[in-house]
């Protein structure tokens, strides 16, 4: 099948003044469709060859026109003021949302293609008329997700996730005692409740985008980081404070940033109020607030690289057998089933 992927972001490490949550997942999953023998055509703009230089066009193929595809998929975009609602030729603008309306007017709309939008940011609407309309299916990241869609995670590389070693994991120095990566987006009272509380006793620090701090003047704020010094902070650092918006909380949606720390050692505490929280965490690493926080930092602290800390280590790896790419990849495959099998009663009943 010829699969035109349209995304907004990168292949590889990409620049790193930028939000782009599908640097750790996008790649493994690209490849592993190709395996399955699919043909992609990307279809926004190369992002790594024009904004970091990075070239990939020896091994993936790009298109900016409206080449011929046996299937549109899609990582929803949506209107961001100021950014892609913006004419084209305003400062700062990307096209991202202006090239999305033409991938679906063209193919979704004037030549009923098969579409799969992938939510990945639970932004599409559940009255969208995209999730009624015949021969489109959306996917969300979540275990929960909206009803009529299907659940489709990030994808954790199998090579990563097979040859992560818990001891050698837990015998790692971990001078940073609380670390976080990630951009301040609709996180401020979870940010609040879980990890300032634990910030003003620990070694910490916090990497990403945070814009309005002024309420935590005892917190270090790193800015972005480069994507390659995500893992180098997660091996420096012993928990992280697994940080979900309400809407994904509520719908068991998890970010890549949990597979990145534990496939680094640093262990994720999770708060209490993310939907099926057990099959991401063990138990132990359950928190309901900031001061439940601070006590299960100061017991890791206590156990660090010990057995009981292989352990925790072990049991955080085999919950991620959850987002194993596999496992990701069947979950594609069928969903390309239940859209081809909608097109051909479509087909079948128009004759």
């Amino acid at each position: 099948m010829i699969i035109g992927y349209s995304f907004w972001g990168f292949l590889g490490a990409g620049i790193t003044d930028t939000p782009d949550g599908g640097r750790s997942h996008r790649r493994p999953l690209v490849d592993a469709l190709i395996r399955q023998g699919h043909r992609l055509i990307f279809l926004q703009a190369d992002r790594d060859r024009l904004e970091a230089g990075d070239r990939f066009t020896d091994q993936y193929t790009f298109d900016s026109g409206s080449p011929e595809i046996d299937l549109l998929f899609l990582e929803w975009r949506w209107p961001i003021p100021g950014r892609n609602t913006t004419t084209c030729d305003a400062p700062g603008h990307t096209c991202d949302l202006h090239r999305q309306h033409e991938l679906l007017d063209h193919y979704t709309l004037d030549q009923g293609t098969p579409t799969l939008i992938w939510d990945k940011d639970r932004r599409l609407p559940a009255d969208s008329s995209w999730r009624q309309r015949a021969g489109v299916l959306v996917c969300e990241a979540a275990l929960d997700p909206t009803p009529g869609a299907r659940s489709l995670l990030f994808p954790v590389d199998e090579e990563l996730l097979d040859s992560a070693d818990p001891r050698a994991l837990a015998a790692v120095p971990r001078p940073i005692t609380l670390g976080y990566v990630g951009n301040q987006h609709d996180r401020d009272e979870e940010f609040n409740d879980y990890f300032a509380p634990a910030a003003a006793h620990v070694p910490h620090q916090v990497a990403g985008k945070w814009t309005a701090t002024t309420r935590w003047p005892h917190v270090t704020f790193l800015g972005r980081i480069p994507f390659p010094q995500v893992h180098d902070l997660y091996m420096r650092s012993l928990a992280t404070v697994l940080l979900l918006p309400q809407r994904y909380a509520s719908a068991g949606q998890m970010t890549q940033r949990i597979f990145e720390a534990v496939l680094a050692g640093c262990l994720p505490l999770a708060p209490d109020n993310i939907r099926h929280v057990r099959r991401f965490v063990p138990p132990s690493l359950i928190v309901r607030d900031g001061g439940e926080v601070v006590d299960r930092l100061r017991h890791l602290r206590a156990i660090a690289g010990t057995h009981q800390h292989t352990w925790l280590i072990a049991e955080c790896l085999r919950r991620l057998e959850l987002f194993r790419l596999s496992h990701q990849v069947r979950q594609f495959q069928e969903a390309l089933g239940e859209l081809a099998g909608a097109r051909s009663r479509k087909i079948g009943r128009s004759r």
